[in-house]
């Protein structure tokens, strides 16, 4: 079974990126594709969502399952292919764009072909997005292509690592499964050697991949979500102070929420609430 929609190729736009064509193979085992080198002048990327595949490189056969991708800049050989007995499905895209290439050079993506992707859901939905958007309006609106092909590379880019480095998917699996709890007990004192404890892991190491899993420190996220709060409370219990509100959302000392408050938001607790809050 499979879904695409292909596009035409745009010699001169103005846009970051736009895409060739878009779509998936499911339950597909005949799904195989040998290109030689020079024979495509578009970029490829392809993300596994369920069963198992292969890709050949450098003479070296590597297996991918659900969660890893493959991305191929342009002209360069491509050879990979669904396994028969459990037959992969994937999520794909061929796209281009002037200034594509040196944008995923600076980001590290010509190291390898292949890369495993922690947080894979969004980027399938961003897939999903695009397809629609071609399958309902074509090219008719370039700008919407475009702004949902960059969706896909931005959270490839932002969620990628070389699959060779994924060694321990269960540890960043318990990480991700802690946010939720972090998040609901933002409002206690933040306590790292706890949390590492959960995570049956060092603090040092916790911190490491609390970083490759959200992109930023575990105190950074605490000190947003419990900025989050605050800025809910601030709207929703007029009857609340502001020092209440800084007590109730972690901060002993109303001057240092005040402070990151100003940091995050660029403007002070109170002018939050008299901005937003219609008398």
């Amino acid at each position: 079974m499979q879904r695409q929609r292909t596009l035409p190729t745009l010699a001169d736009h103005a846009f970051f990126c736009l895409p060739e064509s878009v779509g998936w193979y499911q339950d597909a085992p005949w799904h195989s594709v040998d290109r030689q080198e020079n024979a495509l002048n578009n970029f490829s990327l392809h993300m596994v969502v369920k069963g198992k595949g292969f890709l050949v490189a450098e003479n070296q056969t590597y297996s991918l399952q659900a969660g890893d991708a493959f991305l191929y800049f342009p002209l360069q050989k491509q050879r990979y292919y669904s396994s028969q007995d459990d037959p992969w499905e994937v999520r794909w895209m061929h796209f281009y764009g002037s200034k594509l290439k040196d944008y995923l050079l600076e980001r590290g993506l010509h190291r390898s072909h292949l890369w495993t992707v922690r947080q894979w859901k969004p980027l399938v939905q961003a897939y999903h997005e695009l397809l629609l958007e071609a399958e309902e309006n074509t090219f008719y609106r370039l700008t919407r292509l475009s702004t949902l092909t960059y969706s896909v590379i931005a959270e490839f880019v932002n969620q990628a690592e070389p699959l060779s480095t994924n060694k321990n998917e269960e540890t960043f699996n318990r990480i991700l499964h802690l946010l939720p709890q972090i998040q609901q007990d933002a409002c206690k004192p933040f306590e790292l050697e706890y949390w590492a404890g959960k995570a049956e892991v060092s603090t040092y190491y916790f911190c490491k991949l609390f970083r490759k899993v959200t992109q930023m420190s575990p105190m950074t996220f605490v000190t947003l979500c419990r900025l989050q709060l605050a800025k809910q409370w601030l709207l929703e219990k007029r009857e609340l102070t502001i020092r209440q509100i800084a007590l109730d959302s972690g901060y002993p000392s109303t001057s240092y929420f005040n402070k990151r408050f100003l940091e995050q938001e660029g403007m002070t607790p109170s002018d939050y609430r008299d901005l937003y809050w219609k008398n």
